[in-house]
């Protein structure tokens, strides 16, 4: 019996047995001669953050981003899992949202719809269960994908077999609120620049305008407002740069998130005509268009200051909240010198690591990463070669930068490396074209969008050989 363990089953442990259940049945093998054991700690033992025990539980922004496949490598990543027959994406297009040129899920639908998926595949076994400590020595074949918030005995099993002193960071979480609560006086729909996605009309957004004397006042109360206060072990743990808590962002300079977040470029006011001083967009987070989350609004703030501050936000006056934001501790391996390029732990081949804990960040890099810890482990139980995506690939660029990509030769300080988005800057540089099709020189901004073009044409190519 040919059998692999997967302990976690988030969106890159779920990714990972859907992967090796289909790799085993391509090769022609049953479900009495390979199986793949899917081991979930919850509902036994929950976490910080997960509030169910469905499968590939989101748990902080309900959107995968981009979905454009032609000019954004996010979308790239997502065309690409889809060709590789994703369980993620087809569960996420199944139940997407209007999100403008995002793929945004209902989140329990979606969840639902993995766990669905994974318990009625007859190679995949999925059993609750905490494992504590390092697997047990006769499984010979392990993906771990426990996530950034990986039990404490399994953390100190890895970091005794590593000597790698951790590396951590706080991830924050955005409220979601009940749309009925919002006052539409003042709030109106809107995508930026009215742009129009996936089953969107060019106004999936819920828009909240500040004047600049009410954007002051925000910023003020939101620098005041009580926070988190951290344990003294956590207090020199980083932020996740792409992720960062408004409050930070605050703290950094008061014009920060009306560049960020808060920046009201593409939109219109429909009470004045004009563009306000500063926006903060909710976007859809269910299937019945009730509950709406606070985009890029993650917080540490405390829950009874979240409320006072956050109703201070012109059209959320008397704002309801589905569900407050929060602040959870983020774990991360340091990869390019712990694993190996079929993203095994050196120190001990037979466990090999997915997810968020190898250094990438998002749920969908997350499940990309378990798609290839997935084929990966399928193909050494089958005793096949590991065949690696290529670099021109969103998923082999990924796959690149935690396997070594991202360190300088001969670098030696493992804070060199840090969690990262999939983005057009790990992808390797090509060639693109000086004229159009009409003979016209391409310069200024045409030619960045043409190296996008030509860099998302060539990936979606080459990951059409891998697959």
């Amino acid at each position: 019996m040919k059998t692999i363990h997967i302990i976690g089953a988030g969106l890159a442990g779920s990714e990972a047995a859907w992967q090796a259940a289909h790799q085993f049945s391509k090769a022609g093998l049953s479900p009495d001669e390979a199986r793949i054991v899917l081991h979930e700690m919850r509902p036994e033992r929950q976490t910080e953050a997960h509030r169910t025990d469905y499968c590939a539980e989101l748990v902080c922004s309900n959107s995968f981003r981009s979905d454009d496949k032609e000019n954004n490598a996010v979308g790239v990543l997502h065309e690409e899992m889809r060709m590789a027959g994703s369980v993620i994406l087809a569960s996420a297009d199944a139940h997407k949202l209007p999100a403008g040129g995002a793929l945004a899920v209902d989140r329990d639908h979606f969840s639902a719809a993995v766990t669905k998926a994974i318990t009625e595949n007859p190679f995949i076994t999925l059993e609750r269960g905490e494992i504590a400590g390092l697997p047990p020595e006769d499984w010979d074949n392990v993906i771990i994908a426990t996530g950034p918030l990986t039990s404490m005995a399994l953390a100190e099993a890895i970091h005794g077999l590593t000597g790698e002193e951790e590396l951590a960071f706080f991830d924050a979480i955005a409220p979601v609120i009940h749309k009925d609560s919002i006052n539409f006086d003042t709030a109106w729909f809107q995508s930026r620049y009215d742009k129009v996605g996936p089953d969107g009309d060019g106004a999936d957004y819920i828009n909240l305008p500040f004047s600049q004397d009410e954007y002051e006042s925000f910023i003020d109360a939101l620098l005041a407002g009580e926070k988190t206060e951290f344990k003294e072990w956590e207090k020199n743990t980083p932020y996740f740069e792409g992720c960062l808590p408004v409050e930070v962002m605050a703290e950094r300079g008061r014009e920060t998130l009306r560049f960020g977040p808060m920046k009201p470029v593409g939109l219109t006011d429909p009470r004045t005509g004009e563009r306000p001083y500063a926006v903060l967009q909710l976007r859809q987070d269910n299937a019945l268009g009730t509950l709406y989350n606070m985009v890029g609004f993650q917080t540490k703030l405390k829950y009874g200051a979240q409320a006072d501050v956050f109703r201070q936000i012109p059209g959320l006056e008397n704002a309801q909240f589905a569900r407050l934001g929060g602040i959870h501790r983020n774990t991360f391996l340091n990869s390019p010198r712990l694993l190996d390029q079929s993203l095994r732990l050196k120190a001990m081949e037979r466990l090999r690591f997915a997810g968020q804990i190898t250094g990438v960040e998002g749920y969908l890099e997350s499940a990309a990463i378990g798609l290839l810890a997935g084929r990966f482990a399928a193909a050494e139980a089958l005793g096949q070669e590991t065949a690696l995506p290529s670099e021109t690939t969103a998923l082999g660029a990924l796959h690149r930068h935690i396997t070594g990509g991202h360190l300088s030769e001969g670098a030696g300080s493992k804070k060199t490396f840090q969690p990262m988005n999939v983005n057009f800057g790990l992808f390797p540089e090509i060639a693109i074209p000086t004229h159009d099709a009409e003979g016209k020189r391409i310069k200024g901004k045409e030619k960045g969008r043409a190296r996008k073009r030509a860099l998302a044409a060539r990936a979606l190519a080459d990951i059409a050989v891998w697959v």
